[in-house]
């Protein structure tokens, strides 16, 4: 087996005992973590890759190039090892040590963006650097590359339907590109229609690493995500992750700022139900912002 073959087939966790009442409620969640390069995000850098070696886009002397908060890049970084080409990453300054540090043991180059600027500039940023040299680089371009959504179409949400015990009622997700949720979200509905899909909103200072804000009218909305597909939104706070995530490590469980914004959203929407089967995702581990403070009580 190869490092790539290890990408995906995450085990479905049962996280009812956050229910109130579990035999009517219940809440599901995929263990992302368990991915090679610890988060959900190997599934779409894998599927763009192939698919950019495969189609001829990407080839050898040309350097892979994207923005990331974190996660994406260090799957870029870890599969372009794996591959053999060298990484650029452009990433917000405030992204956690744990995350540069990573990214930077596989080989690859930051450039760090003002993160008082917020993500959207490092999005801005690197599209600049691509518009001056193109030759040099492949821009993977996580916001619009349909493969990063059929990734989790075909991956994820099949994987999902697979695994869930019970016909699922309820998928809850926020928006980093709008892969994971576009794709899971056309997938589950195309299942069955009646799936509702919860959108996680996070508050736009000082945020929630992994999610984008998209409420403000001058925030960049990712090509790829399709807001017709969710059905309602939830909105969580940064304080309401982190509470989340220090629960959530009472019960064993050491989760991400996303993960924990996630479960909060689905708390949430479980308090509002009378009877149902919610499914979230874990994006990764909590010790990837032990630099961040987000353990200190």
């Amino acid at each position: 087996m190869t490092l790539l073959e290890l990408i995906g087939n995450t085990p479905l966790l049962d996280l009812s005992f956050l229910s109130e009442t579990p035999n009517r409620i219940k809440l599901f969640a995929k263990a992302e973590w368990l991915n090679p390069g610890g988060s959900l995000k190997d599934r779409p850098v894998k599927a763009m890759l192939l698919h950019a070696i495969e189609s001829g886009e990407l080839t050898p002397g040309k350097t892979i190039l994207d923005s990331s908060s974190g996660n994406a890049g260090i799957s870029y970084s870890m599969i372009g090892a794996t591959l053999g080409f060298p990484v650029t990453i452009v990433i917000p300054g405030n992204a956690s040590n744990e995350r540069k540090q990573r990214l930077q043991a596989h080989g690859a180059t930051l450039i760090e963006t003002d993160p008082l600027e917020g993500y959207d500039q490092a999005l801005r940023h690197v599209r600049d650097i691509y518009a001056d040299s193109r030759d040099k680089y492949f821009y993977c371009d996580q916001y619009s590359n349909p493969f990063n959504v059929q990734a989790h179409f075909h991956g994820t949400a099949n994987e999902l339907l697979q695994q869930s015990p019970e016909p699922i009622t309820h998928f809850v997700c926020g928006v980093g590109t709008g892969g994971s949720l576009t794709g899971i979200a056309k997938r589950l509905k195309q299942t069955n229609s009646d799936i509702c899909i919860v959108g996680v909103r996070p508050e736009i200072w000082p945020g929630i690493e992994g999610l984008k804000p998209l409420g403000d009218p001058a925030d960049i909305i990712p090509a790829i995500f399709d807001a017709s597909l969710v059905d309602e939104w939830i909105d969580i706070s940064a304080d309401e992750a982190k509470e989340m995530c220090l629960r959530m490590s009472s019960h064993g469980y050491f989760l991400g700022q996303s993960s924990g914004a996630y479960l909060a959203a689905s708390e949430k929407l479980m308090q509002s139900l009378t009877s149902g089967v919610i499914t979230t995702l874990l994006c990764d581990l909590g010790e990837r912002y032990i630099s961040s403070g987000l353990w200190q009580r």
